[in-house]
């Protein structure tokens, strides 16, 4: 009862420090992101830790989108294979247990499952301002 109460809490608060990540904003059509956790720093005042996970539905995909001036990003695939492209890099597939690291500000043109058959899903650990708008999809 106790433990349900705590991730209750933890979901909510990473609900409010997810700035742009906005459970209605973030469905784009076929991935779905939910806050899991999230806690501002006590070694780096003024900087808060949202951690996110990002599910695609086979040959679902995020919007191409921008990240927050004040955001470094650490994007984990826990299942399946993502394609992924950030900035001026090359478009690359990451597998399980494989992670990348967004700088701040960095625009993420592509973030898509790589597979048409299987589901995917990325644990993305967001370390930014306080109180930022994480993320903003392009128009």
């Amino acid at each position: 009862m106790a433990t349900s109460r705590i991730l209750a809490a933890a979901a909510a608060g990473a609900l409010l420090l997810a700035g742009g990540y906005a459970l209605g904003q973030a469905k784009t059509g076929g991935d779905t992101v939910k806050p899991i956790f999230g806690q501002k720093l006590k070694t780096m005042p003024g900087k808060s830790m949202t951690a996110i996970t990002v599910d695609y539905a086979p040959g679902g995909a995020s919007g191409s989108h921008r990240h927050a001036d004040s955001a470094e990003i650490f994007a984990y695939v826990v299942e399946g294979s993502v394609r992924s492209k950030v900035n001026d890099g090359p478009e690359t597939v990451y597998t399980a247990g494989q992670f990348w690291y967004e700088p701040p500000g960095a625009h993420h043109s592509v973030s898509a499952n790589a597979s048409t058959t299987k589901p995917a899903r990325i644990l993305a650990v967001i370390v930014a301002n306080d109180g930022a708008t994480l993320t903003t999809f392009d128009k």
